[in-house]
């Protein structure tokens, strides 16, 4: 057997232990790195070769086969599939607080407050119908509610607009992450031709799909597309979307937002699409999903309660008081007691409307539409205003049942009597109404925000799972370094003695 033998095993021992250091310096080094995976070598004996006189056979010491990155594919998928329902519903709790700041009752300058400051203003004119000044109080608070609720319906449009171009904005954000992982899978591609593994390639391609799966409910998987002609297993990534592939392998697809024009709710806002063959994309999950949702969900058939819920909410509020008030219709299109198209102004005038949107005079209100619910149709929350009439003529608001009688208050009272009618609205009074939006509001943010800390919960548990497989113990990490450090030390050992018998041995037989 040749005198070298022994120091080729002590060579291999002494390479595998400083591959063993290596590793363990990698792994230190990178503990608090997002998204690395802890990597250990993988070794096996050598093959062993028979003795000289063919019984037995003696081991040629440690082959060194790979560095392993340590990860579960399971919990990653896990991780992706839950990622998707904690971006969804991380951006509907997140986008509560905003809602509630619109919609909700603020003590300051809530909906509710500037109802009562005007109930309050009318009630002060009943004392007085024929002053001026209590006259011009009224008007004042007319125009405060009107112009809070114009306010509420403009700032949940401005919050519409704010989702909408953050849609754009996460498809773009797609597609550079797609792009990416597509340059990363071409990058491990070529780094595993030789059957390698490219382990910290595919950490960086673990944390951009962790990064995708909050955006959108994609699919990931790597497929056996064959076998390379070294016999190592051709192995492809695809991820899909709507059950199209985004990235398959090299090749990536990119999404692009379109202008929707076609007369729906969504109308004007971007849609998504396929950038090459322009075919709509369904979103069912992430960020993407959540914005949508806020953006055109309106509640109707059990859907999500977006911004147009709470939107048509307020408009519903607005020409169904307008309506009550004007005319003493209520919202079973009934009419139940006298409104301000009935009473009397103190010019002697009747059938002045108090009302209307826009601007818009009683005459040119009327002239709208000749069908009494049609006109009414065209107040919303964004354009209901007082009459030009009342606002250019304190006169005009028609206080008493009859002409000649400017201390007369009896219309004015059954004005009044309006904000606590049950009847009024479905929900019950102008303030049950009210309180209605808000305890709709309420339970759909304790919905959302209970969601949220579930998923987020979840994603928690899995993600610590992952991090028991892949993460790195600065403890466990020291005890391999001493490990390896005194398996080399043994193996440089083994040398000088292998090393020291040689001399002797050829060095003292040369002398004698």
């Amino acid at each position: 057997m040749n005198p070298f033998y022994g120091l080729n095993i002590a060579m291999k021992g002494l390479y595998a232990s400083q591959q063993g250091i290596y590793v363990t310096d990698h792994n230190i080094s990178n503990a608090e790195a997002t998204g690395y995976s802890r990597q250990i070598i993988s070794q096996q004996a050598s093959t062993p070769l028979k003795t000289g006189n063919g019984k037995g056979m003696m081991g040629t010491g440690v082959d060194v086969l790979t560095v392993m990155r340590m990860r579960d594919q399971f919990l990653d998928n896990r991780y992706w599939e839950q990622n998707v329902l904690y971006g969804e519903w991380n951006i509907k709790s997140s986008a509560q607080s905003e809602l509630e700041l619109i919609v909700n009752e603020v003590p300051e300058n809530g909906l509710l407050k500037v109802l009562n400051g005007l109930y309050d203003a009318l009630e002060g004119l009943s004392n007085d119908p024929s002053n001026e000044q209590s006259r011009s109080v009224v008007i004042e608070n007319a125009q405060s509610f009107c112009q809070y609720l114009r306010n509420a319906s403009s700032d949940l449009d401005s919050l519409r607009e704010d989702y909408n171009s953050n849609i754009k904005v996460k498809v773009n954000q797609m597609n550079s992450l797609s792009r990416q992982i597509s340059d990363l899978n071409e990058m491990i591609y070529k780094a595993e031709l030789d059957g390698s593994i490219a382990n910290d390639l595919r950490d960086q391609r673990t944390v951009v799909i962790d990064q995708l799966s909050t955006i959108a409910d994609i699919k990931v998987n790597e497929v056996q597309a064959g076998t390379l002609p070294n016999g190592v297993k051709d192995i492809r990534m695809q991820i899909t979307l709507d059950g199209i592939c985004l990235v398959n392998h090299f090749d990536y697809r990119e999404l692009e937002c379109y202008g929707i024009e076609d007369g729906s709710a969504a109308n004007g806002m971007y849609g998504i699409r396929w950038a090459d063959t322009g075919m709509d994309v369904d979103i069912e999950g992430g960020e993407l999903k959540g914005y949508l949702d806020l953006r055109d969900m309106d509640g109707t058939n059990g859907t999500y309660k977006g911004i147009l819920y709470f939107k048509n909410r307020l408009d519903n509020f607005a020409r169904t008081f307008a309506k009550a008030f004007n005319e003493g219709i209520f919202a079973d299109g009934n009419k139940y007691t006298n409104g301000h198209v009935d009473g009397t102004t103190l010019d002697g005038e009747t059938g002045i409307g108090f009302f209307s949107f826009n601007g818009l005079s009683t005459a040119d209100f009327t002239a709208v539409d000749t069908d009494l619910d049609a006109r009414y149709d065209h107040i919303t929350a964004a354009n209901i205003s007082i009459t030009s009439d009342i606002k250019d003529d304190l006169n005009k608001i028609a206080a008493a049942s009859a002409g000649g009688e400017a201390e007369n208050s009896e219309n004015l009272r059954a004005l009044i009597d309006i904000f606590y009618d049950t009847r009024v609205f479905k929900e019950g009074t102008p303030e049950y109404y009210i309180g209605s939006v808000t305890a709709t509001m309420g339970v759909v943010a304790q919905y959302a925000e209970r969601l949220n800390k579930s998923y987020d919960s979840v994603i928690a548990q899995t993600e610590k799972k992952r991090l028991s497989v892949s993460g790195v113990s600065l403890n466990e990490e020291t005890t391999n370094l001493v490990k390896f450090q005194q398996a080399y030390s043994a193996a440089a050992q083994v040398i000088s003695v292998l090393d020291e018998i040689l001399d002797v041995t050829i060095n003292g037989l040369g002398a004698g």
